[in-house]
């Protein structure tokens, strides 16, 4: 069968296929809601653990009815399935693809693909898109509205770097149109670094950013590339705004990486792309900061999926866990699978639309160890045609841990540990070195980072044993 590009199927997903029933490996999945039309429909995006516990998300449609398919919400959900939800309206931004980033002063930062004020002059007039913060409790503030000459319909999810500026890419707009990497100030001041022209720098960003460990953020572009041959790129940039391109795919070697990168424990990146590899269906890679990469696994379109668009995540395991946009055991829906750092995947779950369909978004793991994560149809409800969309739950016997906030700082910096069960905690350490801390809640300690810290795990003891950090927490001159 021919490979379709990313919009076009998203559009053609309208197939229904009967299957029977497929053994798993041990897990335990559950879907915790499903979208209705009126509290959300089609989430895109990656889910985010909030420091009360909470996973927020965004979804590209439904809830307010001032735009034709629904201007699209912002979501809160407990771990048992409890939503609430806000709504946009169109004037400040709606169709928000990209998630959400909970900043060190406590408030969600995000963006619309569309919507706004911002005129591009007949390219999206007053409909480009939007920079926007709400606070845990749902207060949204317009913090740029984009006009094309800075960008527009930005897809991926931003970041807060360690300088405290947001950085994030839009995927067309700017000086030659092809997308661009700006940074904005928690405050809204906006500077656009960087603009892609559509050549072998690559074109069309649809993927957030990363700050790796050497202080350089690091991203794909969906287009071009080596040769004008629009297979897409792998690309360095400094917080100034020097743009290196490391890799340009070649579709044997993939091609489209519509997804991010995630930067491993061994220091390399690892990624997707949506088409190219062996069968045209996509495949894993991972990258070395210089640039070399080496395919892991191409999918084959059979029961270990294909079109694999999310950002991958490694978990506590050291694996990477993902998820295929399409096929699997039940085919077309989807999967949820896990790959080693030596390429070795295992298919976990394959979606039968009941329990969700086409998982464009990627996983998140919970302080908890289980994973969250969302479809963008299938489900329980009928108010849309192939169903609104789903959360769901997958354990797969992960122990719990604590995840820091940031994840790099100086000594003296302000720093919240994320976890569960951490009522009653009698230490918190930096790497061997005891930091003075306070309980907040069981989902929340804040501290500083001590006198002496120095780069490594975060440790902390509570009456049910001790939890170690997910990630190096990084001690920062």
């Amino acid at each position: 069968m021919s490979k379709l590009s990313w919009y076009t199927r998203a559009c053609a997903f309208f197939v229904a296929l009967a299957t029977a029933a497929v053994t798993l490996p041990a897990q335990t999945f559950k879907t915790l809601d499903s979208f209705d039309n009126a509290d959300g429909a089609a989430p895109w995006a990656t889910p985010v653990q909030g420091s009360d516990g909470s996973f927020f998300g965004t979804t590209q449609n439904g809830g307010n009815t001032a735009c034709a398919l629904g201007c699209g919400t912002i979501f809160k959900i407990t771990p048992d399935g409890t939503l609430t939800m806000f709504s946009f309206d169109g004037t400040n931004g709606s169709d928000p693809y990209a998630g959400l980033v909970q900043a060190a002063n406590g408030d969600f930062y995000g963006v619309t693909s569309t919507g706004g004020t911002g005129n591009g002059g007949g390219l999206c007039a007053t409909n480009c898109g939007t920079v926007f913060k709400i606070t845990p409790g749902g207060k949204l503030t317009t913090l740029h509205n984009f006009d094309w000459t800075d960008g527009a319909s930005p897809t991926g999810t931003l970041i807060q770097a360690t300088d405290g500026n947001f950085y994030g890419t839009t995927q067309v707009g700017g000086a030659s149109g092809s997308g661009l990497i700006f940074k904005m100030t928690s405050s809204g001041t906006f500077t656009t670094l960087y603009s892609f022209t559509g050549g072998a720098d690559g074109a069309l960003p649809v993927a957030g950013l990363i700050q790796a460990t050497d202080g350089n953020l690091y991203g794909t572009t969906w287009g071009y590339g080596y040769q004008n041959q629009n297979d897409g790129t792998v690309f360095k940039i400094t917080l100034s705004g020097t743009l290196t391109t490391l890799h340009s795919f070649e579709l044997t070697d993939g091609a489209l990486p519509f997804a991010g990168l995630v930067q491993a424990a061994d220091g390399d990146f690892y990624g997707a792309t949506e088409e190219g590899g062996a069968y045209n269906y996509g495949t894993i890679f991972k990258m070395t900061p210089k640039g070399m990469l080496t395919t892991l696994h191409s999918f084959s379109g059979g029961t270990d999926g294909d079109t694999p668009i999310s950002t991958l995540i490694q978990a506590t395991d050291g694996d990477f866990y993902g998820t295929t946009s399409y096929d699997g055991a039940h085919p077309n829906f989807g999967t949820v699978f896990a790959i080693t750092p030596s390429g070795n995947l295992t298919t976990l779950h394959s979606f039968d639309s009941t329990d969700g369909s086409y998982p464009y978004a990627g996983l998140v793991q919970a302080t908890s160890g289980g994973f969250y994560g969302a479809t963008f149809a299938g489900g329980s409800s009928s108010a849309c045609e192939f169903g609104c969309g789903t959360i769901f739950s997958l354990s797969v016997g992960l122990g719990p841990f604590v995840k820091t906030q940031p994840v790099s700082g100086a000594v003296g910096a302000p720093v919240k540990i994320l976890g569960t069960n951490l009522a009653g905690a009698t230490s918190v350490i930096f790497n061997g070195t005891a930091a003075t801390f306070t309980v907040n809640s069981h989902s929340l300690i804040t501290t500083t980072v001590p006198a002496g810290a120095t780069s490594g795990t975060v440790q902390v003891v509570t009456p049910k044993g001790a939890l170690s950090s997910n990630v190096i927490f990084r001690v920062l001159p």
